[in-house]
């Protein structure tokens, strides 16, 4: 591990600044650190711009005269003007560096696409209207080929990261090693840019390769973050968006990640009062605002990330659903590196993009009444003969359930023994290839037979029933604990939490069920009064509603996964941009992690597992050198 000195060097002279080091340090308006003699000496050849970000600078370093016996003339300074003429970032960020040739290699991955029927018959003489049937997808895994890390799409990532004053101390400190771990796990094809935001934004690093060099670089610049007064969400939002909007080249997949401990000062203030609830919409730039389409222009969704218990959970998970993100909430502040390394480590393992599914009725009399799939776009025609339901981008091993509800018709005389109620497919662009794909699955039947003797829901479909349910009970409790009727949101949590202990789900050990049975447990004690509520519960349930939704993993359950490594894939290989994992041998009965992390996938938990070794081997490396100094007898 590098050391302090190290990993904060000067700019001009590549060394190292550590403390002790018997040279003055000089830190610009930007916050960027060079020695003082080598800053001074550039700054007396004309260089009015900061070597790292071209900030301008108003305060500039000089020589002052030494003692009067020696005659030392300081070097003069070129006109102050100069400085107030230079824009602070460019006026295009189109300074980004080039992607790397895209490899384009074959893939064998592919999406599996099943359906699952409530109930595997229906008597001839009776009809159906509201008959559940589940579909199922899952993007294959990422597992190696002759030991060789398996390919995948390179990133385009923003980091949008709040420096204001809250964020002193030991909250900085966790953030910027936060970020050391993030520059580090991203690959030399990736592209990294760093947002800082106070009351106002900044591009702290353009949009550049995460080389050994550019890594060097990122950590430099991200070491120099300094807390400044003011939050102003909506900038360092625009910022990020003007950086991938202007970049002229482009990696095949995009994201930006948004932390902030605080509530936006600086926009939502300006609304008028007694105008009615914060305009969230006005804090995500349009370029970046989920349209619901996939084809033809594929937007950066804003994964945020609410940073202890004072930011603007509702603001946060706003900005999250709008753009087609995921909202976390990090009450425990010290787990941050593990939340960033649970985000990116979904990010690393995209393996499947603009994946849309598509549903027709086969037998004349069968219609789609409804769907059932979150925050996942579903049209159905007009006639109930055809549905659709937008899905986007999918992990590797991640998985995505919706629940369509049919209208069975009795039986006809010509009808045979069974009736064919569906044909479901999935078009999608495999990341790798780049390459459209189309899987279809078998056809969805259900037994027609005279008589029906009782028979037992579906597995699947009751799980997955279960879990639906919950999640709007949850949204309902929310909406309750909102208008400050906290008993009534109370009773709706525990009755849903009894309805779910209750379900043959739960009695036959289903770690989702499980999960669930925690999680709803956990949020009556939030939502009990407006105090609990507003210092933890709307963040809670926000991010509970945010996960349940999307079906993709949340960081707000990070604190209670020790046994993590438990559960992992036996073949685990640690390689720059990502991981590989294999899944043989994988126990397939124990539920302890998925009951704490749910709809993580191996390569997040691998991830996870990765920054926990790092947490680990800096706290272990702190402590050898406070044992050390202790020691040192000068």
């Amino acid at each position: 591990m590098e050391s302090p000195d190290q990993m904060n060097l000067c700019a001009i002279c590549l060394g190292g600044m550590g403390v002790g080091g018997g040279q003055a340090i000089f830190m610009a308006e930007c916050s960027h650190t060079f020695h003082f003699h080598c800053i001074s000496a550039s700054v007396a050849y004309g260089h009015l711009l900061c070597p790292l970000c071209n900030a301008p600078w108003r305060e500039l370093p000089f020589v002052r005269p030494a003692a009067a016996s020696v005659d030392v003339v300081p070097l003069p300074l070129p006109p102050r003007l100069s400085v107030t003429t230079q824009p602070a970032d460019p006026d295009v960020f189109d300074d980004d560096e080039q992607v790397g040739l895209a490899a384009g290699a074959p893939s064998n991955r592919a999406v599996v696409v099943k359906t699952y029927t409530d109930y595997s018959a229906v008597a001839r003489d009776s009809s159906r209207d509201n008959f559940a049937v589940l579909v199922h997808l899952k993007a294959t895994g990422t597992e190696a080929t002759c030991g060789a890390p398996a390919p995948r799409e390179p990133l385009d990532l923003v980091m949008v990261l709040d420096v204001s004053k809250s964020m002193h101390g030991s909250k900085l400190a966790l953030l910027k090693q936060a970020m050391r771990f993030v520059v580090d796990i991203l690959g030399p094809e990736d592209r990294l840019c760093v947002v800082s935001f106070s009351s106002t934004a900044r591009r702290v690093t353009r949009l550049a390769r995460m080389t050994d060099a550019g890594k060097a670089l990122c950590v430099r610049a991200v070491e120099s973050l300094t807390a400044l007064r003011g939050t102003n969400i909506a900038e360092g939002l625009r910022t990020a968006a003007k950086v991938l909007d202007e970049r002229r080249y482009r990696n095949g997949f995009s994201s930006v990640v948004l932390l902030s401990d605080g509530q936006d000062n600086c926009t939502l203030t300006r609304q008028a009062p007694g105008s009615g609830p914060p305009n969230y919409a006005a804090l995500v730039p349009p370029s970046l605002a989920h349209t619901g389409t996939t084809t033809g222009g594929r937007t950066a969704p804003i994964h945020t990330f609410g940073f202890g218990r004072s930011h603007d959970a509702a603001a946060m998970h706003a900005i999250a659903e709008a753009s087609g993100g995921t909202f976390s909430f990090i009450e425990n502040e010290a787990v941050i590196q593990d939340a960033f390394a649970q985000c990116v480590g979904g990010l690393l393992s995209v393996v499947v993009q603009d994946a849309r599914l598509a549903v027709a009725c086969v037998h004349p009399g069968v219609r789609v009444v409804s769907v059932r799939s979150g925050v996942y776009d579903s049209r159905v025609d007009e006639d109930g003969r055809a549905a659709s339901v937008t899905v986007g981008e999918l992990y590797a091993d991640e998985e995505r359930r919706f629940l369509l509800f049919l209208s069975v018709p009795e039986a006809g005389e010509t009808d045979g023994e069974v009736t064919t109620l569906l044909k479901v497919s999935c078009v999608y662009r495999d990341a790798t290839a780049g390459v459209e794909v189309s899987v279809t699955a078998e056809d969805t039947v259900v037994a027609r037979p005279e008589h029906v003797p009782a028979l037992a829901r579906s597995v699947e479909v009751e799980r997955e029933l279960v879990r639906v349910e919950a999640t709007e009970d949850i949204a309902a409790a929310r909406a309750a604990a909102e208008r400050g009727a906290h008993q009534e949101a109370v009773e709706i949590l525990e009755n849903r939490w009894r309805a779910v202990a209750q379900s043959d789900a739960a009695r036959g050990g289903d770690a989702m069920i499980t999960a669930l049975e925690i999680e709803l447990r956990g949020m009556l004690g939030r939502v009990s009064s407006q105090q609990t509520y507003a210092r933890s519960g709307r963040a809670h349930m926000l991010a509970g509603m945010s996960a349940h939704m999307h079906q993709r993993s949340s960081s707000s359950s990070l604190g209670s996964w020790s046994e993590l490594e438990l559960q992992l894939p036996p073949t685990i290989g640690f390689h720059a941009g990502g991981v590989t994992t294999s899944m043989e041998g994988t126990r397939q009965d124990s539920h302890q992690v998925d009951a704490t992390l749910p709809y993580a996938t191996p390569a997040i938990l691998a991830m996870l597992l990765r920054s926990r070794r790092a947490r680990e081997a800096a706290a272990e490396g702190r402590l050898e050198r406070e044992e050390a100094e202790g020691s040192d007898p000068n």
